[in-house]
């Protein structure tokens, strides 16, 4: 009787915790924290494009698993920003590779809210470095009041939507593609 009273105050309390996190709406959707990565993703229409590479990828199953995940998700606007063919060209079969890679740069291990980030950039003296599943690193910093995220190559990206808590991880709403 006691387990069970300890294991439904349990329950409880894990459910309270799911629903006092608010869906945040994204691209017109409701994104709900007991929904998982790709459930809420593909209901925004902001991200399609971004929807559309994850399949071609292959990589849903990857983010439909428990994780957990911090996901630099790039708008439908962002990846309008790159040179004209660019995404027809990384979501042609033989580049699933690079595709792969390009996307899992936008990933970190972890679940890192923006909370998080902007601790980690104090404490690193105005920028902080966040390893990314392909591999190579991701240099967070302030702009102002907004969050800034630089890629390999130097260029920058915004985070224009924060803590958009996912069942196995958040995503970070961003305005420009990063490239590994």
């Amino acid at each position: 009787m006691k387990k069970i009273m300890i294991t439904v105050v349990s329950l409880i309390f894990v459910e309270s915790a799911a629903m006092a996190q608010k869906p945040v709406e994204v691209g017109g959707a409701l994104m709900y924290p007991t929904k998982n990565i790709i459930e809420n993703a593909v209901n925004s229409k902001d991200h399609t494009t971004l929807v559309a590479a994850v399949k071609a990828a292959g990589l849903v199953e990857t983010l439909q698993s428990a994780g957990p995940f911090t996901v630099f998700a790039p708008t439908n606007a962002a990846f309008a920003k790159l040179p004209a063919g660019t995404v027809d060209n990384l979501l042609k079969p033989e580049n699933k590779a690079t595709l792969t890679a390009v996307l899992t740069y936008h990933v970190v291990a972890g679940k890192i809210s923006s909370a998080d980030v902007v601790k980690a950039i104090k404490a690193g003296n105005g920028k902080a470095e966040f390893k990314t599943v392909q591999g190579a690193t991701l240099t967070a910093m302030m702009s102002g009041k907004d969050v800034v995220l630089k890629d390999a190559k130097g260029n920058t990206s915004k985070i224009t939507i924060m803590d958009v808590n996912q069942s196995n991880g958040v995503i970070h709403v961003i305005d420009t593609v990063v490239m590994p």
